[in-house]
């Protein structure tokens, strides 16, 4: 065991969901980057936020207590159903969060976006996933309402009011002397950030920002036919607002995992098919599995079917998107010559081939010899 995640949240084996989640929040305010200035602070951070990955999930503390490791643990690429990123491709975690919750800790300081900001998230799916449709269930860190002040950032027993520095008009003036005489200005009030209100007993767990760093677990319902790249909006799932304000939405881009056998072309799907020569000749119906669970697809070989040639089956691709109708399957078809043929099937090969007048095997047949001494 390389590191005691249990020592770096100082706190005992046996402590709950919550006593982990209170260590965190401890710690993470006394390591955070931004108000930390010790020179390992944000290598100490970072293992914080590996320590509450694994201790804050079930699973993981179970494997970790039981192995002394965990497999991706840490970081956006270690949680179960998703990989994270944001908006821009860059990774996303707790540290940016973070960053963010610091960043803008104390009430009303000027300029504070007071909407939360929408989250983006990458959704892996199999092709199976698309054609059917599923429910799935993303796991992310985002900045939440506060459980304690519902949001609100008020304490018990206290309440908004208006600013005393700018006597609730979000505004204050100030005049600067100069040779041309008295330059009076105007901007956003320090002290409320421009809302004109301010908080006289702030919440003790979020300190009056009405939001904290939460694990959320959420059920998408993710339709057929979605396409690579395609995005889903979850609108009031993203950052919370600060003071009860309005939060951002978690925009999940969805991305789908190549399949060993069926090739996506929008709705289309191609498949490759082996049929034998005799099935090629005579042609054949040839059973293939299509992409919907148990299902069954017969393909109509025609007679003098061609290596490389396509079957065409119509109404057997992928389910179009939010829609009852399904795009093609277009089967490519690949002639297997046979091997190690028993002396019977050879015979009946060079009969077929002197039918035809073809030689074989750089010999002439008997038969071929008898037939030409006949003409």
């Amino acid at each position: 065991m390389t590191v005691d995640y249990y020592k770096v949240l100082d706190v005992s084996k046996d402590a709950s969901e919550a006593e982990v989640k209170k260590a965190f929040y401890r710690k993470a305010r006394e390591l955070h980057p931004d108000v930390n200035k010790a020179p390992d602070a944000e290598e100490r951070f970072k293992e914080l936020n590996e320590a509450y990955d694994v201790l804050s999930d079930g699973t993981k503390r179970s494997q970790y207590d039981r192995f002394g490791k965990v497999s991706g643990a840490g970081g956006a690429g270690g949680y179960q159903y998703v990989d994270f990123e944001d908006l821009f491709g860059s990774g996303f975690g707790m540290g940016d969060i973070f960053s963010q919750f610091f960043g803008g800790a104390a009430y009303g300081r000027a300029n504070i976006r007071q909407e939360g900001r929408d989250m983006g998230i990458g959704l892996k799916l199999t092709l199976e996933e698309v054609a059917s449709g599923v429910k799935k269930e993303i796991v992310y860190d985002r900045l939440a309402p506060c459980a304690t002040c519902s949001g609100s950032g008020v304490g018990p027993g206290g309440q908004t009011v208006d600013c005393a520095s700018c006597h609730g008009t979000g505004r204050v003036v100030s005049i600067q002397r100069t040779f041309l005489g008295d330059m009076q200005t105007q901007a956003l009030c320090p002290d409320c950030g421009g809302t004109g209100k301010t908080i006289d007993v702030p919440c003790p767990d979020c300190e009056g920002q009405g939001r904290l760093p939460d694990r959320e677990h959420v059920t998408i319902d993710v339709p057929h036919g979605i396409r690579d790249g395609q995005q889903l909006r979850l609108s009031g799932y993203g950052e919370a607002g600060l003071h009860g304000a309005a939060a951002g939405n978690l925009i999940v881009t969805v991305r789908i995992e190549p399949h060993k056998a069926f090739k996506r072309d929008g709705d289309h799907l191609h498949i490759n098919s082996r049929i034998s020569v005799t099935q090629a000749a005579l042609g054949a119906h040839v059973e293939a599995c299509g992409i919907l669970k148990g299902e069954k697809i017969l393909l109509e070989v025609p007679e003098g079917c061609q290596n490389g040639q396509i079957v065409r089956v119509r109404g057997k691709g992928l389910p179009r998107f939010r829609k009852e109708t399904r795009g093609d399957l277009y089967a490519h078809i690949e002639v297997v010559v046979p091997r190690n043929l028993t002396k019977r099937q050879k015979e009946i090969l060079e009969e077929f081939a002197l039918e035809l007048g073809e030689e074989i095997g750089g010999k002439r047949s008997t038969m071929q010899k008898i037939k030409d001494a006949l003409s």
